[in-house]
């Protein structure tokens, strides 16, 4: 399966209103792919990760963010292009914005999927039906209702019911860093920042998975369409509907075939 078959399977079943978005990580000496923009070099602005899936998932650049393209810098530490200093650890950075205390910031902190420190290089993110790599996650925002659809299709094989998790913050390490250490899918109610600097609207979600679950994802999609599953989500529209009486008296004219201007 190709990427733009893929992206026109998730198309087709999901009707996404932005871009689905293909991520690779890249670790130290590996190509950067062509035409990628390295966002303070080519765009002359420095991004949050976050950020740059926006510009891909709405504008369908194909970014290569290292870590001096990064504005974030709890990015920079949970995707390992910097280290997880005490400061951040204990909590100081969370604490009286996310959390009462240090303490409570600390538990924040460490239940953030992370990578270890220099295990990448570089992010690198693209829309899903262009890109030529071999991506590591994809990540597909949508409402309420098309995330829904996303669930039902990855569980529609294994059944039982999917455990995500999320902190209202950092959510770019939840999709991606959580996907790819877990190899299991990620729903996320997308954090502060992503609505700040990501242009993430109040009606979206995001959903991400990695690659080893493509094909079971699209299995699952296809099987609940097939069992009437569908979105957009059919209304229920076979029935009779209720007037106020004022319009139900117009009836009474017809069915007694009178002239209403003689009632």
């Amino acid at each position: 399966m190709t990427n733009a078959e893929f992206a026109a399977i998730l198309e087709r079943h999901i009707r996404p209103a932005t871009f689905p978005v293909a991520v690779k990580m890249l670790k130290k000496g590996e190509r950067i792919p062509d035409r990628a923009k390295r966002p303070k070099t080519d765009l002359g602005f420095d991004v949050a990760i976050c950020q740059s899936v926006g510009l891909a998932r709405r504008y369908g650049w194909t970014l290569a963010v290292g870590r001096d393209d990064i504005s974030c810098p709890i990015t920079k530490a949970f995707f390992g292009f910097e280290e997880r200093v005490p400061y951040l650890t204990e909590g100081h950075a969370c604490a009286g914005m996310y959390t009462e205390s240090t303490q409570a910031g600390a538990r924040t902190e460490e239940s953030i999927p992370r990578f270890a420190h220099k295990q990448y290089e570089y992010f690198v993110c693209g829309p899903l039906a262009k890109v030529q790599f071999d991506w590591d996650v994809v990540i597909v925002y949508g409402n309420a209702a098309q995330v829904m659809r996303l669930v039902t299709g990855a569980l529609y094989k294994r059944g039982g019911a999917m455990i995500s998790q999320t902190a209202g913050r950092v959510d770019c390490a939840d999709l991606t860093v959580g996907a790819m250490n877990t190899g299991e899918y990620q729903y996320v109610l997308p954090c502060y920042g992503d609505r700040i600097f990501g242009g993430t609207s109040d009606e979206e979600m995001a959903f991400s998975l990695p690659r080893s679950r493509a094909d079971e994802l699209v299995a699952g999609l296809e099987g609940t369409h097939k069992g009437g599953i569908r979105y957009p989500i059919p209304m229920f529209l076979r029935f009779t509907g209720e007037f106020p009486e004022s319009y139900r008296k117009l009836e009474d004219f017809w069915t007694h075939d009178s002239d209403p201007e003689n009632k």
